[in-house]
């Protein structure tokens, strides 16, 4: 089985390896062979014995390179491409131009927040210029028109983004290992609420699942 070192405490001579499968496993000094680097993070293969790692060895590159010098697919741990910038706000730009319609994958947790995070922040600019648009249009007097055209582009953002985000919401529920028609329970008042928060609170599921590799970024 392929997996990743967590964890190695030299003086008490032991140290866990995060599984592909989502499991944790437990080895000492003598379950390693030389070549292995005890650095988390670092790739090997062992052999499962209920809850414990054996024969652990450095993994081999399952990215080899072909002729046209691009890598073939992955069947690591982790994406193995440029993270490039994972910003806040160039997440949330990824999120609503390239993965708008996107429904395959994973998005990690960073990518999650970060979409909430903008997408409040530019409905406070838009929702701040409407009133003040309309306010221009209205006046202040007690007799003033109420005329709320100003918020027309605040809403038009909410709808164009709302696609986006279900997408996104589909990504960030393959990255813990589940299907994406779990987002249905998220249009539920309140349970969708609380479904929302719990799950930009689970951690990535660590190794490849059937939705693909861990997300670039993402320590293992």
């Amino acid at each position: 089985m392929r997996g990743a070192v967590y964890h190695y405490d030299q003086d008490q001579d032991f140290g866990y390896i995060n599984g592909v499968d989502g499991k944790r496993y437990i080895f000492t000094r003598n379950d390693l062979s030389r070549d292995v680097a005890l650095v988390r993070g670092t790739l090997v293969e062992f052999q499962p014995d209920d809850g414990a790692a054996h024969t652990i060895v450095a993994a081999a590159s399952t990215t080899p390179s072909s002729s046209s010098g691009q890598p073939s697919r992955p069947g690591q741990l982790a994406e193995n491409r440029p993270a490039g910038s994972t910003g806040l706000w160039a997440y949330f730009l990824q999120t609503v131009t390239v993965n708008y319609y996107n429904f395959n994958g994973r998005a990690r947790r960073k990518e999650f927040w970060a979409f909430c995070l903008c997408f409040v922040l530019v409905q406070l600019v838009l929702l701040g210029f409407g009133i003040l648009v309309n306010l221009a249009i209205n006046g202040f007097g007690i007799n003033a028109g109420q005329s709320t055209i100003g918020l027309i582009p605040a809403l038009i953002f909410t709808f164009a983004a709302g696609l986006s985000w279900i997408a996104l919401v589909v990504r960030r529920l393959h990255d813990v290992g589940l299907s994406g028609w779990f987002v249905l329970p998220c249009f539920i008042p309140v349970i969708g609420g609380v479904a929302m928060l719990v799950l930009g609170l689970v951690q990535s599921q660590v190794g490849e699942n059937p939705w693909g590799p861990v997300p670039a970024g993402v320590r293992t």
